[in-house]
């Protein structure tokens, strides 16, 4: 649990991506690792064409860690480079990560009837929170940023530890439907905010339930008008 780590295949659904796990390093300050996986889809194949593919791969990802460290001097930015399904090796690196960020499109690999996008697959077995950001480009920065907000209607502690840290961290308020009077005492530095602003909203936070995953945390990371984050209950 010591680094955040990023999605990356170069398109601007992980470009976007990335500008939200740097402010997600600085603020937390931990390191990032940004990966991006490769596989040869042809079948079989001579070493000297996969070379070629590897090496383009090595590009991509050259690209994404020199416009991490070009954008932020306080992060410190490492490189993970995977021949195989992208989806299975953010699985595997969430496991020491504090967080996982994808974007909601590229990355893919995995029939959508199967498991869904690569960013759906991750945020549903990652083994750590994980933000799914929606849309490609630049983040704009908002100049009154809107707050965390509870998309659950009985969030699990796990998810309301997360959406108040976050709050601290961005110094915004958080919004629910439900009962906060508890979690607001814990977090006396974060405000509430009644209702549920979602139009405005910095960051969507909501349960994983495994059981319930397409008609709630995956309908939102497809819809939502701003970031999810999905984070594992219990």
């Amino acid at each position: 649990m010591n680094h955040i780590v990023l999605g990356y295949d170069g398109s601007d659904f992980s470009v976007q991506a990335l500008d939200w796990a740097l402010d997600e390093a600085e603020l937390r300050k931990l390191p990032l690792t940004i990966a991006h996986a490769w596989q040869w889809p042809y079948g079989e194949a001579d070493e000297e064409a996969k070379a070629h593919l590897r090496k383009a791969a090595d590009h991509v990802l050259w690209h994404g860690a020199d416009c991490a460290r070009s954008t932020s001097s306080d992060v410190s930015v490492e490189t993970d480079l995977y021949e195989g399904p992208a989806a299975q090796r953010l699985v595997e690196l969430s496991r020491d990560a504090t967080l996982v960020v994808v974007g909601s499109r590229g990355l893919s690999a995995l029939p959508r009837a199967v498991v869904g996008s690569v960013a759906g697959y991750v945020a549903a077995h990652a083994d750590c929170p994980v933000i799914v950001v929606r849309g490609p480009g630049p983040l704009p920065a908002a100049t009154h940023p809107g707050p965390i907000v509870v998309a659950d209607k009985e969030p699990d502690a796990s998810v309301l530890e997360f959406a108040f840290g976050e709050a601290a961290l961005r110094q915004v308020p958080v919004s629910a439907s439900a009962d906060l009077t508890e979690w607001a005492e814990r977090h006396p530095e974060v405000r509430i905010q009644p209702g549920e602003a979602h139009d405005h909203a910095t960051l969507m936070v909501v349960g994983r339930r495994r059981a319930a995953w397409f008609d709630t945390a995956d309908f939102l990371t497809q819809h939502a008008p701003c970031p999810v984050a999905v984070v594992s209950e219990g």
